[in-house]
């Protein structure tokens, strides 16, 4: 098997560094994985792209909550791809539904095409879509490079079966790219049982704040508490296992 490729998302420049020093071969930067990944900021995506020499893709996600857009959002998405592809990123990750959660073929088109020279992921979107084989033949007229999905279930270790499907009808018109709760123990089933190529994760793990002065107001949670001296960051050791597993499960085959 050629070219298995083990992509991190992170959404702060620790995590990316941490992605990278693990193994990984592309980094898909975001912020507030908390709601699925919105678009980094500038002086985020500057500092990465100057660290990192390994892929870069950037998030394009103006809001949390679903993926159909106003006019108003996607000249916001429009003038992301712009700034993203003028600071060097490699790719942009999108997605947009519409109303009836079918694919919309039109605006992403457009969307791909500005982003052009760059790669193009269509993310999670396509999970919460309609009909995902119809979604998967939608996309490809769209001109993305590849459809990040965990088969239409909550973590692609339950949807094995349908992305196993997707990967057969995309053939090499399109890369799936399996994601959502893989890790160093159960990668290597997935791409067995798939036939993808290409797996993504995020290899969390809980980190403490250093600050020794803490007060208990949340600056952002109604509930469960204030979060702010606990944060999810990648972890280097387990993106190192995850690329070793890669590396073994190549050898094996």
């Amino acid at each position: 098997m050629q070219g298995l490729r083990l992509e991190i998302c992170a959404d702060s420049i620790d995590s990316a560094l941490a992605a990278q020093r693990g193994g990984a071969q592309r980094i898909e930067m975001c912020a507030s994985l908390l709601e699925g990944g919105l678009t980094p900021s500038v002086g985020v995506l500057r500092t990465v792209r100057d660290l990192l020499s390994v892929e870069l893709f950037v998030m394009i996600r103006p809001r949390g909550g679903d993926f159909c857009y106003s006019e108003t959002e996607l000249l916001a998405m429009k003038e992301d791809i712009r700034v993203v592809r003028s600071l060097g990123a490699d790719g942009v990750v999108l997605g947009l539904l519409d109303p009836d959660g079918r694919v919309d073929i039109v605006r992403t088109r457009e969307l791909v095409e500005l982003a052009r020279p760059l790669e193009v992921t269509f993310h999670r979107a396509f999970d919460v879509s309609a009909e995902l084989e119809r979604s998967l033949e939608d996309i490809i007229l769209t001109g993305a490079s590849r459809i990040l999905t965990s088969g239409g279930a909550p973590t692609a270790p339950e949807g094995l079966e349908e992305i196993r499907k997707l990967t057969r009808a995309a053939k090499d018109r399109i890369v799936i790219l399996a994601g959502s709760g893989i890790n160093s123990r159960n990668v290597a089933q997935v791409i067995s049982a798939t036939g993808v190529t290409e797996v993504h994760a995020s290899a969390k793990e809980p980190a403490a704040s250093p600050m020794r002065f803490r007060k208990s107001i949340s600056m952002g949670r109604a509930e469960g508490g204030p979060q702010e001296y606990l944060r999810q960051v990648a972890d280097e050791e387990e993106v190192r296992a995850l690329a070793a597993a890669l590396r073994n499960f190549k050898a094996a085959v």
